[in-house]
């Protein structure tokens, strides 16, 4: 175990902290936005000595209105975010699966951007919290920008978008209080069976990664790949850190918060500082439509993995991070992913909550940073000799607006060609309705089943106790609902987060048959109503002085956990 009395963060191997002096200094005189120079930067204008101040000091106003407007909304979710640049190289050759130009030769490079963030926590959140980390990535390849937006975990707490604003409100702040709630979380966690392996995930020894260069990420949605033939293939893509694994205990996160609460970014940005050049292996799974229609369980559900067994890791190419902002806002704040940026030979697939991403990413960002954000540098297409984009006009517009352009097709003159070549083979739908997602896939528990059989014990210890802190005054209806789906998934694990809890195991009802339609899932969670009082927060401690053996968070060697066939939290 780390000792208590170090900084846990020194285990990222980066020395003492690089000096906060920002060197960037433009010695040229200061002038106003119109190219005027300021003429007293010191003083305000006034009537007298000591008379009020006086509107017509220009400079005074101009100041105060830019500053009323420094600062753009914040995203919704994954708002405090920290970013690199780097480049991507291709190792190994996929072209017979995809007609992506950035894969047809092994040696291929292009330049990347990539941005981390929590998910949960405001601009101002500490970084080491206990949370999904967001993994997000633009290549900018010769066909355009390729956005994989991800996270650190394979899979998501749902799998229908509908629940995704109500996962917002339930890890946002409450709207009487303004504070954040463990009951609120919780039972909406609860309430959603299969939720249970992302979780599991959350509260296991993975669930606070010691900076961003010590994670795993990945798309977590399939996609398509798209064969010169026409020939579609669905992928999930994974990154795999090559710094290896590294995580805190909720107790060395407590310190770390204390101390310094850019934890992650501070650590990001000091060793590229010092040329310690984060990488990570990128690998693909990919599945034949053959086999996704030969399967029992829906393979684009996002709250299940695809088994590694049956759907090997194959290695693809290595992602460097070489270069720090320049600008953080210019660079990472107007930054703006979305999953529709695809280029030719890569698609989507029928994943529900992919689907809604479509839309939703690409119109909060029209929102925040505006129409054309598109123009700002960061969100280019700078692989691209010559973009043509059809957009015209829109607020802060600012490249020409394309000028005396033909603005319409079709048209006598040849202009704004489509390209039919590169349509993609018709996907197979059905009849439209809103089906019970939970009479065709009630697989909840399988998976998370076959994560708490392949953690050593020590590893369950931890996702117990990590579990029963994190609940809180939840009440005691939530926590008997989580002892069901754990007890369902394996009975040791509701065992022990019975007992990290502080609950009689025999005290909850386990014999509620799995939700297999809407109505049962509703009358689950309605079951136990007069258990619906708070209660007291749990604080085990077993774990605390457990040696690294047998664990993620303290293992002497990190890169020991980089290997995917050989990790227990990838299926």
């Amino acid at each position: 175990m780390t000792d208590p009395q170090t900084d846990p963060m020194d285990r990222a191997g980066l020395g003492d902290h690089l000096p906060s002096r920002n060197d960037s200094a433009d010695q040229q005189p200061m002038t106003m936005a119109n190219g005027s120079p300021v003429v007293n930067n010191q003083d305000s204008m006034t009537a007298g000595v000591r008379g009020p101040v006086a509107l017509q000091d220009a400079w005074l106003i101009e100041k105060n209105a830019h500053f009323n407007r420094e600062v753009i909304p914040e995203r919704r979710m994954h708002a405090k975010g920290w970013g690199a640049w780097g480049t991507f190289r291709v190792t190994h050759d996929i072209s017979h699966l995809t007609r992506a130009g950035i894969f047809s030769e092994v040696g291929n490079e292009c330049e990347l951007f990539m941005r981390f963030s929590t998910v949960a926590g405001e601009r101002g959140a500490a970084d080491a919290e206990r949370d999904i980390r967001g993994f997000a990535m633009r290549f900018y390849t010769e066909e355009g920008n390729w956005d994989v937006v991800g996270n650190n975990t394979p899979v998501f707490f749902f799998r229908d978008p509908k629940k995704f604003i109500d996962l917002n409100h339930a890890v946002k702040r409450d709207p009487r209080t303004n504070l954040r709630s463990p009951n609120t979380n919780w039972d909406f966690w609860t309430s959603l069976p299969e939720s249970l392996l992302q979780v599991s995930i959350i509260m296991s020894d993975r669930g606070i990664p010691l900076s961003f260069r010590f994670m795993h990420g990945s798309s977590s949605h399939a996609y398509s790949f798209i064969s010169a033939d026409g020939v579609r293939t669905w992928v999930k893509f994974h990154f795999r850190s090559q710094q290896g694994i590294a995580n805190l205990t909720d107790q060395e996160a407590a310190t770390v918060i204390a101390q310094d609460r850019e934890s992650n970014g501070r650590d990001l940005s000091e060793a590229i500082d010092k040329g310690q050049y984060p990488r990570w292996t990128m690998y693909i799974q990919t599945m034949t439509t053959e086999q996704a229609d030969a399967l029992d369980w829906n393979p684009f559900d996002l709250t299940k993995m695809w088994p590694k067994a049956d759907y090997p890791f194959q290695e693809v190419g290595v992602l460097e991070l070489n270069r720090n902002p320049e600008n953080f806002f210019a660079e990472v704040e107007q930054a703006a992913f979305t999953p529709q940026n695809i280029v030719p030979g890569i698609g989507y697939s029928p994943d529900r909550m992919l689907q809604a991403r479509l839309f939703a990413y690409g119109d909060a960002e029209r929102y925040r940073v505006g129409v054309n954000h598109h123009q700002i540098p960061v969100n280019q297409p700078r692989g691209v000799a010559c973009p043509h984009s059809f957009h015209r006009d829109g607020q802060m517009r600012v490249d020409g607006n394309r000028g005396a352009e033909l603005h319409y097709e079709p048209n006598s003159y040849g202009a704004w060609k489509d390209s039919p070549e590169l349509a993609e083979p018709v996907q197979d739908g059905g009849d439209l309705a809103m089906w019970d997602n939970r009479e065709d896939d009630h697989l909840y528990y399988w998976q998370p089943g076959l994560l708490w059989r392949a953690l050593t014990p020590e590893q369950q210890l931890v996702l117990c106790e990590n579990t029963a802190r994190n609940m809180g005054d939840a009440t005691l209806q939530v926590k008997h609902r989580h002892i069901y789906n754990c007890f369902h998934a394996d009975p040791d694990y509701g065992r022990g987060v019975a007992q990290a809890l502080g609950i009689d195991i025999d005290s909850v009802d386990l014999n509620d048959p799995t939700p297999d339609s809407d109505p049962l899932w509703r009358r689950r969670n309605a079951a136990g109503a007069d258990l619906n009082v708070p209660t007291k927060p749990a604080s085990p401690e077993s774990a605390k002085g457990l040696p690294p053996e047998g664990r993620d968070t303290n293992v002497e060697d990190p890169t020991s956990l980089t290997d995917p066939m050989a990790d227990p939290f990838v299926l």
